[in-house]
């Protein structure tokens, strides 16, 4: 049996990271390990953590607060896994995520699955436009992100091939790797749910950055730029970032916003 390391990072979770580790060791696949990188929280974390009695969980303790990237791939370089699967510590994974995702890696490098959505304690139903799938789906991913870290697992050799997750990306990291997974390989997909998705809280990074369509122009941008795009992709990509450039110049020019938009301006002239 192949061993599988998850990887959450987590900072002041105290309420809501049990949760996620229990759904991990709880797993009717068992052959893995959880390490949990705890990006220097101030709560009690730590604590909720240590109470874990599991020889299966790790945690991991940063000096400093460096972003959820840093701790991910900091997981990664520790982690000792043939898999890498993600998990965010306010989302929680079904019983046989695990077990359902596994066999589609001997066809994909990375799988996904689909998700339950619950937002201040209700559940709510995907919009027709959120609606994950797998195969050939680099055009659906830039116009969002279509693949939620906590439900994914991938190869060890490829989160390593893609050196991770960009740590000068303060949010919209999940979106700039998955465009450069998905321009070079098709992905397996799950159909049925394999993680409960929580939203509304107050912390997360989707609530606390304005305009975060400028992240995923930044990803799309360099992305053309490194000359591996099909002629079709990079077609798709340029339609795609001028829409969103169009829409951020519009936000900016609306709320006085100038920092980025010189080089919005530069995007739509170029």
């Amino acid at each position: 049996m192949s061993l599988v390391s998850v990887l959450i990072p987590t900072f002041n979770r105290e309420e809501l990271v049990e949760r996620a580790v229990m759904s991990v060791l709880n797993q009717t696949y068992e052959n893995l390990e959880c390490l949990v990188i705890d990006d220097a929280s101030t709560d009690k974390t730590l604590e909720v953590l240590k109470s874990i009695d599991d020889k299966r969980l790790k945690v991991i303790s940063l000096e400093s607060n460096r972003g959820v990237s840093y701790a991910r791939n900091t997981g990664f370089q520790q982690a000792s896994g043939d898999y890498i699967a993600l998990l965010d510590s306010d989302d929680e994974w079904l019983r046989d995520k695990l077990e359902k995702q596994l066999p589609l890696l001997n066809e994909y490098p990375l799988v996904h699955g689909e998700e339950i959505w619950i937002r201040n304690g209700k559940r709510v139903n995907q919009k027709k436009v959120h609606k994950k799938s797998g195969g050939n789906i680099f055009e659906r991913c830039l116009h969002l992100c279509l693949i939620s870290p906590s439900a994914s697992i991938m190869r060890r050799e490829l989160y390593k091939e893609m050196n991770g997750f960009r740590e000068d990306f303060p949010v919209c990291e999940d979106y700039e790797l998955w465009l450069r997974v998905t321009c070079k390989y098709d992905v397996g997909f799950i159909s049925e749910p394999v993680i409960t998705k929580y939203g509304g809280h107050s912390d997360q990074l989707s609530r606390k950055y304005f305009a975060m369509d400028y992240w995923r122009v930044k990803a799309m941008d360099e992305l053309r730029k490194t000359g591996t795009l099909s002629e079709d992709q990079e077609f798709e990509l340029n339609a795609v970032l001028k829409e969103k450039c169009h829409i951020l110049k519009l936000g900016y020019t609306k709320h006085n916003n100038l920092e980025h938009l010189p080089y919005v301006e530069s995007l739509l002239n170029g």
